[in-house]
């Protein structure tokens, strides 16, 4: 068999592949319903824990939930599945805002760093800018 119909069959192959894990939904990134879901997926992993309040972000990939003594439930797409964590001030390695809507922190958790993550309201982005502040000031760390 000649190299060039080898090459030609294999790139075939992989767009072919490729096509049917696209097609077969593979390549879908999963959104939030609404702050029902959120909180229905946060009780999956976190049976014990009842939220407060649901910050949605603005493209619905992302909800904190307040299930209080200072700590913040998150229920983040990741592909067409969720993952969700416990946070806590103490947790988070960088916090910044970009502007009024938005937030960004890094965590200290090796298997998921954090993000940036704007919102609808200036009101959600505030709210949980104050619950991921430190408590003491000495403490805080900004971004170089």
């Amino acid at each position: 068999m000649s190299l060039p119909l080898l090459i030609a069959i294999v790139a075939l192959g992989i767009a072919l592949s490729v096509a049917a894990v696209h097609f077969t939904g593979g390549s879908k990134t999963a959104t939030l319903a609404g702050a029902d879901q959120a909180m229905s997926r946060f009780a999956e992993d976190f049976p014990d824990e009842i939220a407060a309040l649901v910050r949605l972000t603005a493209d619905a990939r992302t909800a904190f939930l307040d299930i209080g003594q200072g700590r913040i439930g998150i229920v983040h797409s990741i592909g067409d599945c969720f993952l969700t964590r416990i946070v806590t001030p103490q947790d988070v390695a960088v916090l910044n805002v970009g502007d009024v809507n938005t937030v960004s922190f890094r965590l200290a958790d090796f298997t998921w760093k954090g993000g940036r993550f704007r919102f609808s309201s200036a009101a959600d982005a505030q709210g949980l800018l104050k619950t991921l502040q430190p408590q003491h000031p000495s403490s805080a760390r900004e971004a170089a």
